[in-house]
């Protein structure tokens, strides 16, 4: 199975002033497409040839995984994404949240400690298990999927993510990203 780079649900202009082109070009372009080419050569003649990106990122390890993870992290990334949705949560999920976090405030700020303190590079999460959420966040390519819940949203807290818009400055990338999150495919995430 050859494994494509996904096609934007929007154009690459369409996350200003939030996430520029330029950083789109970057990040997905080169960095995405990157994971996407690199996995497709690493497993040529592996186990892993006809495998789905779920099936590698749960039975691999080292570059194979790395790469699969972060093909599989970023296709969930972009895919929550879109400029003038709705402001926050509503419905099930907002019900969720306040179970979880007692507001919507309150799980934003969780969700900027954990990004916030993640050391280097990686990943931080909104994540389903069984009728609650949780925000934690993984190094690297980590994922939900080795670690037991069903992401429901991620923001990828890698430098290449942040450092052209906000010049290396996470936490104001966190703050655009409230602007962006795609609530409504979020929500239809909820099991």
């Amino acid at each position: 199975m050859k494994h494509e780079l996904m096609e934007l649900p929007f154009e690459k202009s369409a996350l200003e002033p939030y996430m520029s082109t330029e950083t789109l070009e970057y990040h997905y372009g080169k960095h995405h497409n990157t994971y996407v080419s690199t996995l497709n050569t690493l497993i040529e003649w592996t186990e892993f040839e006809d495998k789905n990106l779920e099936d590698i990122i749960t039975s691999s390890e080292g570059k194979i995984f790395n790469n699969a993870a972060q093909i599989w992290n970023h296709n969930l990334f972009w895919n929550s994404l879109k400029l003038n949705n709705w402001s926050q949560p509503e419905w099930k999920l907002a019900e969720l949240i306040e179970r979880s976090f007692w507001s919507f405030e309150e799980m934003k700020e969780e969700f900027k400690t954990q990004s916030l303190g993640r050391f280097g590079s990686g990943w931080v999460w909104l994540v389903q298990k069984d009728n609650s959420l949780e925000i934690y966040s993984t190094p690297n390519a980590e994922n939900p999927l080795t670690e037991g819940g069903a992401a429901i949203l991620g923001c990828d807290v890698w430098e290449h993510s942040y450092y052209i818009d906000t010049r290396n400055d996470r936490g104001q990338y966190i703050e655009n990203f409230w602007n962006i999150v795609d609530w409504e495919t979020v929500s239809q995430r909820i099991s």
